[in-house]
């Protein structure tokens, strides 16, 4: 690795660390707000929902190569619903000021992308994502409710 690469390696480095250490400092004005627990929990419950849409996105890229070409719709709309959940996740963690429209958003791709995965009953993997797709969607509409707005339709 030259001297190049690796002094640009650094600051990447230090850069990240200065972030996160920034955030974590602002973590700790928002620890006593009273939206803090769902806010928490949408963020945690949206991390789980964007694992499980990246595998099962990956899961379909596998299935179409091998053939089965209606898998396709699957495939990107799990990745697409994984993108949804990845925002949302950062937003709500930092307690962010757009994190009911983000999580409205998320709510809507993951009830679009939980219908397409039951769509195929026989699928572990596939019914494994819908299923946390309903529980991502419960918990951003949860969080939306106890912050005092109710998603737009």
């Amino acid at each position: 690795m030259n001297r190049r690469k690796l002094l640009g390696l650094l600051g990447g480095s230090i850069a990240g660390f200065t972030t996160l250490a920034a955030y974590g400092s602002g973590r700790a004005e928002h620890s006593d707000h009273d939206h803090s627990g769902p806010l928490e929990e949408c963020a945690r419950v949206c991390a789980e929902c964007l694992r499980e849409c990246e595998s099962c996105s990956d899961h379909c890229a596998r299935l179409v190569a091998s053939g089965k070409k209606e898998h396709l719709t699957t495939l990107q709309t799990c990745a697409d619903c994984a993108e949804f959940c990845a925002a949302a996740t950062k937003i709500a963690s930092r307690h962010g000021p757009l994190a009911v429209t983000i999580c409205e958003a998320c709510a809507g791709a993951c009830d679009i992308c939980g219908a397409a995965c039951e769509k195929t009953p026989d699928d572990k993997r596939m019914q494994k994502c819908a299923k946390a797709c309903r529980d991502c969607a419960k918990a951003c509409r949860d969080m939306i409710k106890h912050v005092g707005r109710e998603p737009s339709k």
